[in-house]
Order: C-alpha cells, then sequence, then structure tokens
C-alpha cells in the first residue's frame, strides 16, 4: 500500500455510460467533444496513470502520446516502451502512485490523476481521492466497465448538465465525487 500524501490528491477521470461501460475494442463508445474538453482541461500539464492498452489507444487515435501529460504507464510487459519525455512505464501499482506524485511535487500540482482502464481503474479506487465522472445517460455495449461504486464513501460535490450536439445528441452529467 502506497504512503498516504494527503497534499496531492489521487484523481479517477473517467466517462461512463448507465451500464458503467467505458469502452470496447480498446476504443471509446463515444465521441462527446465536451467531454474531451473537459478531459483536456482536468488532465492538462499533470501526470496520468494508465493501463499499456490504454496509452496505447491514445497513441494510436493521435499518432503521439497526449500532449503536455506526463504518462506513468502500468505494464506486465517489461519490453514496453514509451516516448522518455511523454513519461515512463512501470509494473508496480505503488510505484506508479509515487512516480506520478513526485511529477506533482517537482511541478507544483495538488492532483494526479488515473485514465484507465477498467482494471486500472479498480486497482487504483481504494487510493482515490476525487472522481472527475462524465455520466453519460444511456447503456452501450461495451466489454470494458468502471467498478462498482459504494456511494456512501462518496459526496457529490458538483454536478453539471451536458446535452450533445451532435447526431447523437446524448444527454450526461459531468459530476465531482469526494471521497467522504
Amino acid at each position: 500500500m502506497p504512503p498516504k500524501d494527503s497534499s496531492i490528491k489521487l484523481s479517477i477521470i473517467v466517462a461512463m455510460a448507465e451500464n458503467r461501460a467505458i469502452g470496447k475494442d480498446n476504443a471509446l463508445l463515444w465521441h462527446i467533444p465536451e467531454d474531451l474538453k473537459f478531459f483536456k482541461e482536468q488532465t492538462f500539464g499533470h501526470a496520468l496513470i494508465m493501463g499499456r492498452k490504454t496509452y496505447q489507444s491514445i497513441y494510436d487515435m493521435l499518432g503521439k502520446p497526449l500532449p503536455r501529460r506526463y504518462c506513468v504507464v502500468l505494464s506486465r510487459d517489461d519490453n514496453y516502451k514509451v516516448e522518455p519525455a511523454s513519461g515512463c512505464v512501470t509494473s508496480s501499482l505503488e510505484e506508479s502512485i509515487e512516480i506520478a506524485k513526485e511529477f506533482a511535487r517537482k511541478n507544483n500540482q495538488s492532483e494526479v490523476f488515473c485514465a484507465g482502464g477498467g482494471t486500472i481503474y479498480e486497482r487504483l479506487l481504494p487510493f482515490t481521492d476525487r472522481i472527475y465522472l462524465t455520466n453519460i445517460q444511456k447503456s452501450f455495449n461495451g466489454d470494458t466497465f468502471f467498478p462498482e461504486l459504494d456511494m456512501s464513501n462518496w459526496e457529490q460535490t458538483q454536478c453539471r448538465q451536458g446535452q450533445g450536439k451532435d447526431e447523437t445528441s446524448l444527454s450526461y452529467q459531468f459530476l465531482t465525487l469526494d471521497r467522504s
């Protein structure tokens, strides 16, 4: 178990369907520009902990690592590499948290993020202080899901409604949940 550093929050950032689906075939299930903008605003300049498949799917989609983020990639593959300027690879959950928090300390930040996928969310949830949840008000056929939350451990501190402006016209909420 990593040491608790109360000066730096560990936050999960996730978009989730009503049925807790977050992805399928290593890709997002929806395209919501406002959610992508929210993700960028929250994480820009920060450290992000993510799994290898999440890192690779972002890299494949953009053709490069996420700009201006330091990605701490959790992988069981000892040979997996990331572009050194974009982050690092570790096989240890505890080390990933410490590396991300060290980046935050060096950059005078008070928050690091977990950007998925499903297994990484589940493993980091016990250490999480805050969840930025885009709650999409529709179910999707997914193969990756966000873990069930015991809401008695969380307090909703912010809620903002959203509505898609494209052909999908999805309804969603931006929620902030703080550990109670």
